[in-house]
């Protein structure tokens, strides 16, 4: 009777209301709700599974994770209904122990958009149900099941329904928006790197990626999330019990915080084929083999640019000690050797903390640093100083005993192994490039033996001359040529010290060079005036040294005013002249690689030597300008001068710890976007680029 007197008043009301069937498990209530109150014919209709879980509990989203089971629909519809997938919210990661699952908490409305017929006769009623499987899991896993249904009426226009309609809002909001952003992932070293261009993402936060199908990441590791002007970078441990994926599919959510104190949820599908990653260089290689291309690499450094003018000072300084006591001699090279050793110890001790912290930096990164490089130009300048004959150090020392003056000459030979090292270590020699590339990528232990390996090729040639009888021989005897020598030798010194204040100019603008050369002002008189009163007596000398003093510590104050942070700072290492270089950045990569253009990318920097040479020389040349246009050869500059993360990956992806790295891809590898670029030589000749291009 009570079941007829409801029929009979909503009959009388004319209003055909939807009847809810609910199952109220112990752990998860289960019910189908409706977006509208009726049915329009041939027009879509937004179902929706309603769970409401218990506090504790948890039901799984559609991967869900490492265990657990995902919630299906088993749809019982009228002919004609056809429902459509469950659009799934974004989930949340939560871990029991070590086992790592994604679902929902709470309450989650999982929506279904169901195809109505455009035959149904209005006034009419239809009943759609379903069968509803799910997992309920705390500390222990529950399956459950129900039977639902939902009955509603047909009608010619769309009723909203006041109870649900807010939640389908809602839910919408927190479901994933199609990727509008150009989107590429990348697989190396069983590690997913997934790369989205869009745009400034500094403001983003509780950056975490879902992945849509099981046994592609591993979903306990820890997501590396790099946000910076040009978008974000994920890098993802890959799962190594199942083969590598060819696409990455899944959620990235994200809280935008530019939107408010507590920012505002956000979440875009992923779905990216992945590229492979050519292996590293260093990735085959043991550690033997990398000590051996260590030591050859530091013998080669000394031949490079960077290092010619302190290599003319050893030569210098071997020809002075060269008629010293066969145990002198010994103890000078094993001096300088000490020197080298030791500074390229601090050296690689500082590189190593800095990447176990997280700082991604690489091979010459203290030349990325305008403090570092303003310090380098003082000290550069001072040594040419002392080379002219500006200053002396130690004249009144000079009579004080042999034994004095050989620990003095010791100390000399130890500080020109630091110097060497100081101004080599932004130089990637032939040899060394893979050895540095494989040392930053092993335990720290290995690391260190191998960045002292370099230093020992550096030192090598010099500790052979002095250990070596035989050796000494050849060098010519000491005269007063070497006075004009020496001073000779400034200018190369100070060429180097032009040559940094040009790097100084890419990192700090007019600002920083105008302090720089302020500070070598005070410097040059702080040396004139030590050295104008050094022999003279009483109150004159110490004025005069306090004055010196109080020069060079205005110097060094000066440092507080360098920083990278001046707004006319414009890099000057835009390439070669003729060739039209474009600002290296991965989404101009992406989209250039999708127009299938072959691109040459040039990893460089202004305080490389060799960069700059090959950009000079070889870039310049017209056949290659002329190859460049011909080839409608895409030109990318990945400036390096500053410290960049992102540049920093990928030399390290193609072996290298430093610049110079030059990458040229081909057609053929862009159409498929599975051909790795090739790598070619560091030091460039006009006809090894024209070869590649007229190859391609």
């Amino acid at each position: 009777m009570f079941l007829a007197a409801v029929a009979l008043t909503a009959a009388l009301a004319g209003v055909a209301r939807a009847q809810e069937s609910r199952d109220s498990g112990p752990r998860v209530a289960a019910n189908l709700v409706s977006e509208s109150r009726n049915i329009v014919p041939g027009r879509p209709l937004h179902l929706g599974l309603l769970q409401q879980i218990q506090p504790g509990w948890h039901a799984y989203w559609s991967n869900p994770g490492e265990s657990g089971l995902p919630t299906t629909i088993d749809w019982s519809l009228p002919p004609e209904f056809k429902a459509g997938p469950i659009l799934w919210p974004t989930p949340e990661r939560f871990t029991y122990g070590p086992v790592v699952g994604y679902g929902y908490r709470e309450q989650v409305l999982l929506p279904v958009i169901v195809e109505v017929p455009a035959d149904l006769r209005p006034g009419a009623s239809v009943t759609l149900s379903a069968h509803v499987s799910w997992l309920a899991c705390s500390e222990i896993c529950v399956p459950e099941e129900a039977d639902l249904s939902i009955l509603l009426s047909v009608g010619t226009t769309l009723e909203p329904d006041p109870n649900w309609i807010g939640l389908f809002a809602s839910t919408r909001a927190h479901t994933p928006k199609p990727n509008p952003f150009p989107t590429v992932a990348a697989n190396s070293n069983d590690e997913l790197t997934l790369r989205v261009a869009m745009g400034d993402a500094t403001g983003l936060r509780s950056v975490m990626f879902f992945p849509a199908d099981a046994n592609v990441i591993d979903d306990g590791a820890p997501q590396s999330v790099m946000a910076n002007s040009e978008g974000l970078v994920l890098t993802l441990r890959r799962d190594k019990a199942s083969p590598p994926p060819s696409m990455l599919n899944g959620v990235l959510a994200f809280r935008d915080m530019t939107a408010g104190t507590e920012g505002v949820p956000g979440a875009i599908s992923i779905s990216a084929p992945i590229d492979l990653v050519p292996p590293n260089a260093y990735a085959g290689l043991g550690l033997m083999t990398a000590l051996l291309l260590a030591i050859a690499g530091g013998i080669v450094l000394n031949l490079m640019p960077c290092v010619l003018p302190i290599l003319s000072m050893k030569v210098l300084a071997l020809v002075q000690h060269s008629q010293s006591a066969p145990r002198a001699m010994r103890l000078q090279g094993m001096a300088y050797t000490a020197g080298v050793l030791v500074s390229f110890a601090i050296v690689a001790v500082t590189l190593i903390a800095l990447r176990a912290a997280g700082t991604e930096i690489g091979w010459g990164f203290q030349l990325q640093s305008p403090l570092f490089v303003t310090l380098m130009i003082y000290l550069l300048f001072a040594v040419g100083l002392n080379l002219s004959g500006v200053f002396t150090i130690g004249g009144r020392m000079s009579s004080m005993g042999s034994g004095l003056a050989l620990r003095e000459g010791y100390a000399g030979s130890f500080f020109t192994g630091v110097l060497a090292t100081v101004v080599a270590t932004p130089c990637t020699a032939p040899f060394m490039a893979a050895a540095i590339g494989y040392a930053v990528t092993q335990p720290w232990y290995i690391s260190f033996v191998v960045l002292e390996a370099v230093a020992l090729g550096l030192a090598l040639p010099y500790l052979i001359v002095a250990l070596s009888p035989q050796t000494r021989r050849l060098l010519p005897r000491p005269g007063m040529w070497m006075l004009r020598l020496k001073q000779a030798l400034a200018f190369p010194v100070y060429g180097t010290a032009v040559w940094l204040i040009f790097v100084l100019s890419q990192q700090a603008g007019a600002s920083g060079v105008t302090v720089a050369l302020v500070g070598l002002v005070l410097l040059a008189f702080a040396a004139w005036l030590y050295d104008a009163v050094q022999l003279s007596e009483g109150a004159l000398r110490n004025w005069g040294i306090r004055a010196s003093t109080l020069a060079i510590a205005s110097a060094f104050a000066l440092l507080y005013l360098v920083d990278d942070r001046d707004p006319s700072s414009a890099s000057s290492t835009t390439g070669g002249k003729g060739l039209d270089w474009q600002p290296f950045s991965q989404a101009r990569l992406d989209a250039l690689r999708a127009e299938g253009r072959p691109i040459f990318i040039d990893f460089t920097a202004a305080w490389c030597i060799t960069c700059q040479v090959n950009e000079r020389i070889a870039f310049a040349d017209p056949e290659v300008i002329k190859a460049f246009a011909d080839g409608q050869v895409a030109a990318l500059k990945a400036d390096w001068t500053r410290r960049d993360a992102g540049i920093t990956r990928i030399l390290e992806a193609n072996g290298r710890a430093g610049v110079p790295l030059y990458l040229f891809y081909q057609k053929a590898g862009m159409r498929d976007g599975q051909k790795p670029p090739k790598v070619l030589p560091q030091v460039l000749t006009a006809a090894s680029i024209l070869r590649e291009i007229r190859e391609d």
